[in-house]
């Protein structure tokens, strides 16, 4: 009997990554069973392309990617592939930067898809930020002077007591064009991308390009920016350390990120046999 094919999305942070961001060899192997049998496998996140490709590597995939939660949708091997790039505007994303000044936040970082722009400089900060296993540039200095074009995405340090009072500044000044998320513990980050972006818009993009139907996308999250892919996929998963939230709208709960929630999942869902 011929297997059909599912469509397997991969949340990185919290879901894919242990605690150390990295990959253990159980949900590895049933990953890379999983595609050996004719699964597609694919990388949605909020992540920039620099600090996922890494992952992307290990699995060996050769499919496209959702980063930057749905802003940037791209083909790491095929420059051909039509992805889309999505960035807010310049316009807007300067106003957000004046909120901030007035309130004094910690640091501002924009991205331009690879392209990193720091408002303040702050070690600690870089090293979250960046994270990529490449030696990237990256400017220092004030975002109201060096951001000059569209930025794929936007994050806030905000000092923590200004943190609701920020996120109801972006609801009440900017909910026709932006989204933001907070990131999860112990960085209170707002990330903002341009309205209508998540993960599910690049989801159902790379499911129309192989032709897989939605009630056979398996889709992996345990955050906030994993709500619309996780309740769009057929088969919406979350992980045992996800928020209660996401837990009430998924169609399934797995094991924790530190449990190989993932690899069970697959190995059972998909019926795979390892040789262990």
């Amino acid at each position: 009997m011929e297997r059909k094919r599912h469509l397997i999305a991969l949340d990185l942070d919290g879901t894919l990554l242990t605690n150390e961001k990295k990959i253990s060899s159980h949900t590895k192997n049933v990953i890379l069973k999983a595609k050996e049998q004719g699964h597609v496998v694919v990388i949605a996140t909020g992540r920039p392309h620099r600090s996922s490709i890494l992952y992307y590597r290990q699995l060996g995939l050769k499919t496209p990617m959702v980063n930057f939660n749905g802003a940037l949708i791209h083909h790491p091997q095929d420059k051909k592939w039509e992805g889309s790039h999505n960035p807010l505007e310049q316009k807007t994303a300067l106003n957000i930067v004046d909120a901030c000044y007035d309130l004094s936040v910690n640091n501002l970082m924009a991205e331009v898809q690879d392209n990193v722009f720091l408002d303040k400089y702050d070690k600690s900060l870089l090293d979250i930020f960046l994270h990529s296993s490449e030696e990237l540039p990256y400017k220092i200095g004030s975002l109201r002077k060096e951001l000059k074009e569209d930025p794929t995405s936007l994050l806030i340090y905000p000092r923590e007591e200004h943190i609701d009072e920020l996120r109801n500044l972006l609801d009440d000044q900017h909910a026709e064009l932006i989204e933001h998320r907070k990131w999860g513990a112990p960085w209170n980050i707002i990330e903002i991308v341009k309205k209508g972006m998540n993960k599910a818009v690049g989801l159902q993009k790379i499911a129309q390009y192989y032709n897989i139907p939605k009630e056979r996308i398996i889709a992996f999250g345990d955050e906030d920016n994993d709500l619309e892919m996780i309740d769009y996929a057929g088969v919406g998963v979350a992980m045992g350390n996800g928020i209660d939230e996401l837990k009430s709208i998924a169609k399934h709960i797995t094991d924790t990120n530190e449990e190989d929630g993932i690899g069970n999942f697959i190995k059972t869902y998909l019926n795979i046999h390892l040789h262990e």
